[in-house]
């Protein structure tokens, strides 16, 4: 093929290679390759656009320049000089989903591999799978999602991805340690904090979790906690996929008794982030900061389009931080002495996975200010069990307790309640 036939190919692409590609490659400073910001992702929707820019450019490129094309170039991702330790891509790449009634011009969806409207829903990592064979389907939430609103489940025309998979690669990456894996491994950073409440490394009990009504159970019955986290159902005054409480249901909640000392995580969104400061008040708590969680989708973007929120779209999440009111002979804020403090940013950007379910990432920011030490999570599910935690809601299944004095003081208390006994 030559010069003169490959460039109208190239004009068919995009405008901004009218541009005599000598110059294009002049300007690469002896780069290997080069790609204009913005400009990969328009190509990689015409058939095969990518290919045919990374043909282009190598025909036009002087010898010294010229590389192999990779496989992965039909890709909506800037494509990066590999690695000098690694023969193929580390990073993950994704293909669109091109349908019917998917409009391109529209962009991508913010849910992407979350939205409701999207059978790759059901393919999300965080759901589990249903047995091989079997013929259930995940139930979506009616009328939620991108081009759903207010409709029943309608085919959302944005564009979408999915995972390239590469079976050769993964063969190849399981050979040999990734770059990143590499690069840890000889900076093994560690910094000493502070042991926590009980100054000692304490041996972690698995998870453990009490299904119950939490507007109705006997909270004595549980004992003191250094960590509390919640997040209730708070009444937004929007329709939402699960029942709320109301505010004063939320304000007489048996908070103050599950803690004597300690921290309270409350997570808030929409109006509940002034109901939420009240019921710090009310049940004794000082707020003392709040942490921002950022949501992302399945590409590491920014959700645009967020599913709360009247007046602008949400596309954050609050989480208040509350110590529990002592103060000293002059007044000041007294703060336990076991709390490490200083060692997060109060940011955290994470991917958002099924409704309701908050970043793995606040678990381990709670977990460095507060090592060891009894930590319960209130209005949990079955994906929020955690190792040292004690998980507290309505849709955890046979309880499973490992703290023998807490299983025994809630045989007492509820003598007809079944608990699964320690392995």
């Amino acid at each position: 093929m030559t010069q003169t036939n490959v460039l109208p190919e190239v004009l068919l692409i995009h405008p901004l290679l009218l541009q005599p590609l000598s110059q294009t490659w002049a300007k690469s400073s002896g780069k290997s390759m080069l790609f204009f910001k913005g400009l990969l992702p328009r190509v990689a929707l015409w058939p095969n656009g990518s290919a045919r820019l990374m043909r282009a450019f190598a025909l036009f490129a002087p010898t010294s320049q010229k590389r192999t094309v990779p496989r992965h170039v039909d890709k909506v991702q800037e494509l990066l000089p590999l690695s000098p330790t690694s023969p193929i891509c580390d990073r993950v790449h994704f293909k669109p989903l091109i349908r019917p009634h998917t409009d391109p011009s529209l962009g991508h969806c913010s849910y992407l591999n979350t939205c409701y409207s999207e059978p790759t829903y059901a393919q999300s990592p965080s759901i589990p799978p249903f047995p091989s064979g079997s013929a259930t389907r995940v139930s979506l939430p009616s009328g939620l999602g991108a081009g759903g609103r207010g409709k029943e489940k309608a085919p959302c025309r944005y564009l979408h991805f999915e995972v390239d998979w590469d079976e050769k690669d993964v063969l190849a990456m399981s050979n040999g340690m990734g770059w990143k894996d590499a690069q840890m491994m000889r900076n093994p950073f560690k910094l000493e904090i502070g042991m926590g409440p009980d100054g000692k490394t304490m041996q972690t009990l698995p998870p453990q979790w009490i299904n119950c009504d939490l507007r109705r159970f006997d909270y004595s019955v549980l004992g003191k906690f250094h960590v509390i986290m919640a997040d209730p159902p708070w009444d937004i005054h929007m329709s939402l996929p699960y029942g709320t409480m109301t505010d004063d249901e939320m304000r007489a909640m048996p908070i103050p008794a599950l803690q004597d000392e300690g921290l309270l995580f409350l997570w808030v969104t929409g109006r509940a982030m002034e109901v939420g400061r009240e019921c710090l008040r009310v049940w004794g708590y000082t707020r003392v900061d709040e942490v921002v969680w950022v949501k992302t989708n399945q590409l590491q973007r920014v959700i645009r389009t967020g599913r709360t929120g009247h007046w602008l779209n949400h596309t954050k999440e609050h989480m208040l931080v509350g110590v529990k009111t002592h103060v000293d002979e002059t007044g000041n804020l007294k703060f336990p002495s076991w709390v490490n403090r200083g060692l997060d940013t109060d940011v955290i950007v994470s991917e958002v996975r099924e409704t309701s379910r908050k970043p793995d990432e606040v678990y381990g920011l709670i977990e460095r200010m507060c090592p060891g030490g009894r930590k319960v999570e209130i209005f949990g599910r079955k994906h929020n069990t955690r190792p040292g935690w004690l998980t507290l809601g309505n849709q955890l299944g046979p309880d499973q307790i490992y703290e023998e004095d807490l299983a025994s003081r809630i045989k007492a208390r509820y003598p007809e309640r079944l608990l699964v006994a320690p392995v």
